[in-house]
């Protein structure tokens, strides 16, 4: 009867099989490498775009949240009585409130918790902090001396100025930018390009206003941002309009703050003439 001969150490089946060598260990990482340098990208442009689409939501049910108050209000728009003016010659906000607003919030920055949202007026229509915030907005909130805090602030959205801004406020100002009291006023732009809610540049957020210089005023130094929309969704910014809909629109230029009432170089006027035109303009009538 034949007998298998018992193998020998270092030959096959002595019961161990030998181990990758260097090569081929390199090799291996050198795939893995490979293979995330390929998958990364496309991972961070589905975070993008999620984000993305987050935010157009969260601004897609505050408009909600504005149609409801008109229908409860008699076709009266909410009020947007938040309003921060820059001392001149400086950057320093001198804020200012009157009476009841859709949100009545001078400064984003150092609003530590959201008893401003709360008792703003659009807040009983749908109590969710969190469409307030655009999951993309990074920024922090920091304390009224400038010092930085770990938390997100509460708030990365503003509305037009347009929107029954500076209502029995400052008729002197009001006098020269004009804002549409009502929903049916909403005529030049028509509704569907006239803009509610932006997504409004974290570096620059103070009041709860979107303003810009009134289209065709002769009271105001034309060309230049007031308030800087955001570019942080792939260098651009989400806004939604009276009619209900919702816009990413993509920048010529990326919005980078670097002083308040800001020139507009001539290659990022394209940008700020879209804004413009979808806010109510100034007419001598």
């Amino acid at each position: 009867m034949n007998r298998r001969a018992k193998p020998k150490p270092g030959q096959a089946g002595f019961g161990w099989r030998r181990g990758f060598t260097l090569i081929e260990l390199l090799v291996v990482i050198a795939v893995v490498a490979i293979l995330a340098a390929l998958l990364l990208p496309a991972l961070d442009k589905s975070e993008d775009t999620a984000q993305n689409v987050a935010c157009l939501n969260n601004l897609k049910q505050l408009t909600v949240c504005c149609h409801l108050y008109v229908l409860d209000n008699n076709d009266i728009l909410p009020p947007n009585n938040s309003v921060a003016f820059i001392s001149q010659g400086t950057s320093v906000p001198t804020s200012t409130i009157n009476g009841v607003s859709w949100l009545p919030d001078t400064d984003a920055r150092t609003e530590i918790d959201p008893s401003n949202i709360v008792n703003g007026v659009l807040f009983q229509y749908n109590t969710s902090l969190a469409i307030y915030h655009c999951p993309a907005d990074q920024s922090t909130l920091e304390t009224p001396a400038g010092q930085k805090l770990p938390q997100l602030r509460w708030r990365s959205y503003n509305m037009s100025q347009s929107v029954n801004g500076y209502p029995e406020f400052y008729p002197e100002i009001s006098e020269f930018i004009p804002s549409w009291k009502k929903f049916t006023e909403i005529r030049a732009p028509v509704p569907s390009n006239a803009f509610i809610f932006i997504d409004e540049n974290a570096d620059c957020i103070l009041d709860a206003e979107f303003g810009c210089p009134p289209l065709n005023s002769p009271y105001f130094e034309q060309g230049v941002w007031w308030d800087l929309p955001s570019s942080r969704h792939n260098q651009g910014g989400n806004l939604s309009f009276a009619d209900g809909h919702v816009e990413h629109w993509k920048w010529i230029t990326p919005k980078v703050f670097y002083e308040y009432v800001q020139p507009v170089p001539p290659e990022e006027m394209p940008d700020y003439l879209r804004v413009q035109n979808a806010m109510a303009p100034y007419s001598a009538d």
